[in-house]
Order: structure tokens, then C-alpha cells, then sequence
């Protein structure tokens, strides 16, 4: 069984039941929005806050049409199928995720929409058919991972100009895949020694990080479910190793990364509420272009600089939207 089985309406302060779900179902009143949360509910706080007050910017909140009820896979990729096929016994109308676990609510159903706030390359992981015309019941907003490797890591290359050895660590199992070989292709273009460390359980974060002590000179970190929900035990070893790391997500950067630069989150899952909007007033997802992004963020944690003995150049400081001190 899921924990924290718990409903949580759009303003958080009053938590709705089985009943009140039901009600809404037979009432018509009410339209049901289930959040398939891929990591735990603190490691998604700032996207569902982004996410729940853009919808009542659009005038949905429990006084006005609509409960919100979320579950927390908490990086256990096992539990997608679970959770959503308890959204479709509920019968929700949308399906809001991330895109690690859009594959199993589209084998969960096919005719209730889902909304991915973020995915990697979601036409190359078969999640759509283009784009412009994604097709069936799944539309979302692209977060561009495997395009934006090569600039991360020529950052990364500004900050560290030692960097001579490199290691990418991910869950190839998922389409984090994607970005890994793109990262590791450009490394090398790069002129550096790229490796790949994959991770595909909680446990293997441990062993993983110690086959790279002393063997390597920066972690390139690819985001997925079981990475946020493990950010914390992956940036503690590899402060512990002196390895100054890569990412793209900014939460990760909070839980003692280095540097991130990717996509802001939180403004997708903003735009993802307005896909949901439409959604809910008619619109289907197979005629609603996937969105790319439009805000990236550059931030760079000097705390964890300090603690790895690096001195960063100033102008790459000054191009950072955000710096941790």
C-alpha cells in the first residue's frame, strides 16, 4: 500500500475525503485532478505550490469546481502503476506527473488525459507523437535534457578548468538514458575521460559513489524520480569524495549540490496548470502542443564551493541568476 493516503484540496488548509470525491463525481460540481507525485511531497513543494496557485489564477480553487488529490511515489518507481491505477478507479479527470512516470499512467489508461509538468525528450521516449501534435491522451511541457548537457558541462568545465575526468550518474533503466549518452558524447568532445555510473535502486547509490572516490574529478547528476527522492545521500557523498557536481534541477543544489542549470521547474509546472486549465474546459491533449521551455536558471552554490577548496571566476558568478552563500 501507498502511504500518506491522504486527499489534499487546492488550497492545502482543509483535507478532502473519500466521500467528498465521490460526491463530486455524482454531483458533476467538482472535477477531479490527480497529482502523481514521482519523489516525496517536500522534494515537489515549490512545483505543486506553482502548480495549485496558477489554477487559481484561473479561477479553479474547492469553492470553485475542482479537488486536488496527491500521491507520493517517493522515488519507488513501482508504485507509478499503483498510484495510477487508483487514479483511474477514481475516475479523476486530468493526470498531472513528471515524465518518469508517464509510462505508467498510459499503460493505466488511454482516455483520461495526463499532464507532464517535466520530461526528457518526451518523442524520443515514445511519450508523444511530435511536439507540435502530440496525439492521444498526453501533452505536457519538454524540459530539453538531452539538448542542454553540452552547455551544463561546458559550465561545469568554466568552474572546475582541472576537469579532466568525468562521471555521469543516472538510472538508465528510465529516459534519463537519453541525457546520459548525450552528456557523455559531448564530454568527450570535450576532450575528457566520460564514464557512465548508473544507479537504479536507492541502493546502489552507496557502492556506486565509492567506485568513483579518487577516480574521477566531477559527478555529472542526471535527474529523475529516484535522484530527487536520493538527492540528499548522493550530494553528502559526494561532498564526502571532494567531487564538485552538475545537475539540472535547482532543488538539488539546496540538498548540497554545486552547480545546476536546467529548466526552472517551478514555471513549468505554472505552465502545466494552464494545459490543465484548457483540459478542463474542453481542449484534449492529443491538439495541445508540448511546451518547451522558457526560463533556465544558472545557480551555483558557493557554500558547497567553499567546502570543496574551489575558487570560481567572476564572471561566471555574475552570470548566475542565483548564488547560495
Amino acid at each position: 500500500m501507498i502511504g500518506r493516503r491522504e486527499f489534499i484540496t487546492l488550497l492545502g488548509g482543509v483535507a478532502a475525503s473519500w466521500p467528498l470525491v465521490a460526491r463530486a463525481q455524482q454531483s458533476g460540481q467538482r472535477r477531479i485532478i490527480g497529482v502523481l507525485g514521482t519523489a516525496t511531497a517536500a522534494a515537489w513543494r515549490t512545483w505543486t505550490a506553482a502548480f495549485t496557485q496558477r489554477l487559481g489564477e484561473l479561477g479553479w480553487s474547492e469553492s470553485r469546481g475542482i479537488v486536488v488529490v496527491y500521491r507520493w511515489a517517493d522515488g519507488a518507481e513501482e508504485r507509478f502503476a499503483e498510484i495510477a491505477a487508483e487514479f483511474v478507479r477514481m475516475k479523476v479527470d486530468v493526470i498531472v506527473t513528471s515524465g518518469g512516470a508517464v509510462p505508467a499512467a498510459m499503460r493505466a489508461t488511454s482516455t483520461i488525459p495526463i499532464v507532464f509538468g517535466t520530461a526528457n525528450d518526451p518523442v524520443a521516449s515514445g511519450y508523444i507523437a511530435s511536439l507540435a501534435r502530440p496525439g492521444g491522451n498526453v501533452t505536457g511541457l519538454s524540459n530539453q535534457a538531452p539538448e542542454i548537457a553540452g552547455k551544463r558541462l561546458e559550465i561545469l568545465r568554466e568552474a572546475v578548468p582541472s576537469l579532466r575526468r568525468l562521471a555521469i550518474m543516472g538510472n538508465s533503466a528510465n529516459a534519463s538514458k537519453l541525457e546520459m549518452r548525450e552528456a557523455q558524447t559531448f564530454a568527450r568532445s570535450l576532450g575528457l575521460d566520460a564514464a557512465i555510473s548508473e544507479i537504479g535502486r536507492v541502493q546502489d547509490i552507496a557502492p556506486a559513489m565509492e567506485m568513483l572516490k579518487d577516480r574521477v574529478d566531477a559527478l555529472y547528476v542526471v535527474s529523475d524520480p529516484l535522484v530527487t527522492a536520493s538527492r540528499l545521500r548522493i550530494y553528502t557523498f559526494a561532498l564526502a569524495g571532494r567531487l564538485p557536481t552538475m545537475t539540472g534541477p535547482r532543488d538539488q543544489i539546496e540538498a548540497g549540490g554545486f552547480i545546476s542549470y536546467g529548466p526552472n521547474t517551478p514555471d513549468q509546472f505554472r505552465r502545466a496548470a494552464e494545459l490543465v486549465d484548457k483540459i478542463l474546459r474542453g481542449a484534449k491533449p492529443a491538439e495541445l502542443p508540448v511546451e518547451q521551455p522558457i526560463k533556465f536558471d544558472l545557480v551555483i552554490n558557493l557554500v558547497t564551493a567553499r567546502a570543496l577548496g574551489l575558487t570560481l571566476p567572476p564572471t561566471l558568478l555574475a552570470r548566475a541568476d542565483e548564488v547560495i552563500e
